[in-house]
This record gives structure tokens, sequence and C-alpha cells, in this order.
């Protein structure tokens, strides 16, 4: 019995700094949101269309961004994955766990 509760103390302190990373990480992402997108505003506002390279240069930072946001995408979805895969062998060694003390 003393493994469980171990065990839950453990789930505990993970899902506590779980959720603690994520404030963090929110609190980044919008705070680079807005800081990028008033670069974009002001690149916007202050390129002259008429000049071939102000237009080449908003195309080419569009360009990166696009590149940048999907590759992000698909890190998001391979951590969520990886993350599914041990909470899945989590579950798994709690039901080894339950069958080996019966």
């Amino acid at each position: 019995m003393s493994g469980k509760n171990n065990l839950n103390r453990v789930r505990g302190a993970a899902l506590s700094r779980i959720e603690k990373s994520e404030r963090h990480f929110k609190l980044a992402f919008y705070s680079a949101f807005v800081v990028e997108t008033l670069f974009l505003i002001a690149f916007i506002v202050l390129a002259d269309f008429s000049n071939r390279f102000h237009l080449l240069l908003v195309l080419a930072a569009m360009a990166v961004y696009v590149i940048l946001g999907l590759g992000l995408f698909a890190l998001g979805a391979h951590v969520s994955r990886n993350t599914l895969i041990i909470l899945r062998a989590i579950e798994l060694l709690e039901e080894k766990e339950e069958h080996r003390g019966r």
C-alpha cells in the first residue's frame, strides 16, 4: 500500500510541475505572439511596395514565418504523441502492479 501512496505522490508532483510549465509556456507564447505581430504590422506599414526590394523582404519574412509555424505545429504534434505514449506506459505499469498485488 505504501508503494501506491508513493506513486500517487509522484503523480501529483509531476502534474503540479506540468501545470506550472504550461503556465510559463503560455505566457512566453502569447508574449512572443504580441511582439511578432507588432513587428509584422510595423514591417508592412513601413514597407514601400513600389520598391521591389521591400516587396521581396516582405515575401521572404512571410515565407520564414510560415515555415517556422509549420515546424512548430509538427513539433507540438510529436511532443503530444510522445506524452500520450508515456501516459499509456504509466497506465500499463499501474495495471501490472494491480495484477501483481492480487
